[in-house]
C-alpha cells in the first residue's frame, strides 16, 4: 500500500521543483545536496543554518490522529505518520528525489539493497544492517520483518493489505536475513516494510495485544526519536532515541501542538508560540505572510496530494452513474482550483486520480468533464429525473439532495464547499454541509461508508501507482476482509479490477504504465469520484529554527527532524 488520507491522475511527469521564499533574516537557499547515487534529500533544501546543541521547538499540527497503531484501520490520518511514525518506525526504503523523479532508496536499517529473484513466485531477500537496534538495545532482526508481515497479512482491523496479501511465506535463515516469497509477481514490492508500515519489534509485540500497546503512543523506537508523551487533545512530544545508530537529533525535545483551527494556528505562529507550521493552503496564506520579518516559506506545487470529491457509490444518489456524470458536469473544477491555488502555481484541475509524484502512470481522461449545464440536463433527464418546483432534480418521490462532509475548522475547505454548494444548486442539486473531525471521518465514517459526498485529500506516501488501493473491489472495507482497504467510496466498476491487477503485477514498466492508463480511462468513464486538484505543500518556519529544511512529498516536512535545531 502507499496511500493515506490527509491530515493523503493522469499527467505526464514533469520537472519537480519547489519554490523557496526566504525571510530577510535568514541565510541563502541552495539546491539539495546530491548523494553519490544521484538522489537528493528533498524537493529543495534550506542551506544548513548553524544550530545550537539542545533546545526545544514547538510545531503546529492541524490534525490529531485517532491512533498510533500504524497498521490498524484507525491510523488513516497522515498527521500521525508525519509526527510519530516517520520519527520512530524503521523501514526498508526511504523516498528520495533523483532528477525529476522520486525513487526508493535503501534506508539506514539495511546493509544493502534487497535482492529480488523474479519468477512465478517472486522472492525478495532482505539484509539488515548489523548496527540497527531498537531503543531498548535489542537488535532489529529478521524476526521483526516476519512478525510485521504476518500481522498485516493475517490480522483483522488492518488498514490495507495490498502487497502483504501476496506473501506466501517469510523465512529467517539468520538474525539479519529475511526472505519473503510472494505467491505471484508484485511490481510494488518496494512498498513492503516501507511507506506506511515499516517494521515493528517482534520481541516487544509478539504474542501480545499490539493494538493495545501502540494505539495511544508507544515507548519503543527504531528511529532517531522516541514518543515521550501523547496528551489527547493537546500535543505529542518527541525526545531523542539515544540508541539510534544513525544521525542523532540536535534538539532535546520537539512538541507538536494540535491546532485544528486555521486562524488560531496562524495567530500562534505570528506571535511566536509556534515555531513552524505545515498548513493546508489557504487563499490568503501567502498574502498574510508577506512582509513578516523572519518568516521562511517553502512551497511545492508538485506533490503526492490529490484532493477530490469522493462519491459513495453505494449511497443515493451516487449509486447512479448518470447522477455521478451529471455532478461531474455541474462542478467548475477549473474555477475552484484557480481560486484556491492560483497564487501557489496550481491553476489547472487534476484530470486523473494519479498524483504528480507518480505522474508517468496517469493521463487526462477527466478533462472531458467541464462545467456544462446542458450536459447535466441530458444525463439527468436521460435517467428519468425531472426538476421540481424548487428547481431540484426529483425522481420516484426523492430529490437529488445529499450531505457533503469534510474536516471541521478548515477555512479553505469551507470556502470550497460554499462554491460547490452554489454550483450544484444552479445545476439542480442540493448539498448540505456537515463537517467533522479527522478522527471521526477517517477513523470511522469513511471506512464504514457512512457518507454520501466527501471532500478530502488522498496522499501518495510512496512512488508507486496505487489506483487499486482506492478503486479495486477487494479494497472495500468489509467484515469479511477485517475492514481493510481504502476503497471508502465502494467503487465497483466493471472491467476495472483486471486492469488494476495488471498494474500491481506487471514488472515491465512500459506495460505497467500502459495498464495504468487503461485503468484511468475506465475510471473516468464511470466517474466513481471526481478529482479536483493537486494540493501544494507549504512549510513555514520562524527565525528560531535552523538546520537543513526541505519538503519530501512522501515522508512529509519532518522527514529529517533530527537535523532541525535552534538557530545560533
Amino acid at each position: 500500500m502507499s496511500q493515506r488520507t490527509e491530515q493523503p491522475a493522469r499527467k505526464p511527469a514533469g520537472p519537480k521543483q519547489a519554490t523557496v521564499v526566504c525571510g530577510v533574516a535568514l541565510a541563502v537557499l541552495v539546491a539539495g545536496c546530491t548523494g553519490s547515487d544521484g538522489t537528493e534529500p528533498g524537493a529543495a533544501s534550506h542551506s544548513a543554518v548553524p544550530v545550537k546543541k539542545g533546545g526545544n521547538l514547538v510545531i503546529g499540527a492541524e490534525a490529531e490522529p485517532d491512533c498510533a497503531d500504524w497498521i490498524s484501520v484507525c491510523s488513516g490520518s497522515i498527521w500521525g505518520t508525519y509526527m510519530m511514525k516517520t520519527q520512530t518506525i524503521p523501514k526498508v526504503f526511504d523516498v528520495r528525489r533523483k532528477g525529476p523523479d522520486w525513487v526508493a532508496k535503501a534506508s539506514e536499517m539495511m546493509a544493502e539493497e534487497p535482492a529480488v529473484a523474479p519468477g512465478r513466485q517472486q522472492k525478495i531477500t532482505y539484509k539488515l544492517h548489523p548496527d540497527a537496534v531498537w531503543s531498548d538495545g535489542k537488535p532489529i532482526t529478521s524476526a521483526d520483518l516476519k512478525y510485521t508481515a504476518l500481522q498485516i497479512r493475517d490480522g483483522k482491523d488492518i488498514f490495507d493489505k495490498t502487497g502483504y496479501d501476496k506473501i506466501a511465506s517469510v523465512s529467517t535463515p539468520d538474525a539479519k536475513t529475511a526472505v519473503v516469497t510472494l505467491k505471484e509477481p508484485y511490481a510494488g514490492w518496494r512498498t513492503l516494510f516501507s511507506g506506511d508500515y515499516g517494521v515493528l519489534p517482534e520481541h516487544l509485540l509478539g504474542g501480545k495485544d499490539r493494538h493495545k500497546i501502540m494505539k495511544d503512543g508507544y515507548r519503543f523506537s527504531g528511529g532517531p526519536w522516541k514518543i515521550q508523551s501523547w496528551k489527547r487533545g493537546s500535543s505529542v512530544t518527541l525526545v531523542p532515541n539515544d540508541r539510534y545508530w544513525g544521525r542523532k537529533p540536535t534538539l532535546d525535545k520537539v512538541t507538536f501542538q494540535f491546532t485544528a483551527d486555521t486562524a488560531a494556528a496562524f495567530q500562534a505562529f505570528k506571535s511566536g508560540q509556534l515555531d513552524a507550521l505545515y498548513p493546508t493552503p489557504q487563499i490568503d496564506v501567502m498574502e498574510q505572510l508577506e512582509g513578516m520579518s523572519g518568516t521562511n516559506k517553502l512551497v511545492d506545487p508538485d506533490t503526492g496530494n490529490l484532493e477530490a470529491l469522493w462519491l459513495n457509490n453505494d449511497e443515493f444518489p451516487f449509486d447512479s452513474l448518470p447522477v455521478r456524470k451529471a455532478v461531474a458536469y455541474a462542478v467548475d473544477r477549473a474555477a475552484i482550483v484557480k481560486k484556491l491555488y492560483g497564487s501557489l502555481g496550481v491553476e489547472k484541475p487534476s484530470q486523473s486520480f494519479v498524483t504528480p509524484m507518480v505522474g508517468q502512470y496517469g493521463g487526462s481522461d477527466f478533462s472531458k468533464y467541464t462545467r456544462d449545464l446542458k450536459a447535466v440536463d441530458q444525463e439527468m433527464k436521460g435517467a428519468g429525473w425531472r426538476k421540481d418546483k424548487d428547481g431540484l432534480w426529483a425522481k420516484d418521490g426523492r430529490t437529488a439532495a445529499f450531505t457533503l462532509v469534510s474536516l471541521a475548522g478548515n477555512k479553505r475547505r469551507e470556502l470550497t464547499e460554499q462554491i460547490l454548494q452554489t454550483q450544484l444548486k444552479q445545476a439542480g442539486f442540493r448539498a448540505a454541509i456537515k463537517n467533522t473531525s479527522a478522527a471521526e471521518l477517517f477513523g470511522k465514517r469513511a471506512p464504514s461508508g457512512d457518507f454520501q459526498m466527501g471532500l478530502w485529500t488522498l496522499i501518495d506516501t510512496f512512488p508507486n501507482p496505487a489506483l487499486s488501493n482506492t478503486f479495486s473491489e477487494v479494497s472495500i472495507p468489509t467484515e469479511e476482509n477485517g475492514q481493510s482497504g481504502l476503497n471508502f467510496i465502494r467503487s465497483k466498476v466493471d472491467g476495472l479490477d483486471p486492469l488494476l491487477r495488471d498494474v500491481d503485477r506487471e514488472l515491465d514498466e512500459k506495460r505497467r504504465a500502459s495498464a495504468s492508463l487503461k485503468a484511468d480511462k475506465v475510471i473516468a468513464e464511470n466517474v466513481p469520484s471526481i478529482p479536483v486538484g493537486t494540493v501544494p505543500n507549504i512549510l513555514l518556519w520562524n527565525k528560531r529554527v535552523g538546520g537543513r529544511i526541505s519538503l519530501n512529498p512522501s515522508e512529509g516536512p519532518w522527514w529529517n527532524l533530527e537535523e532541525w535545531g535552534v538557530a545560533k
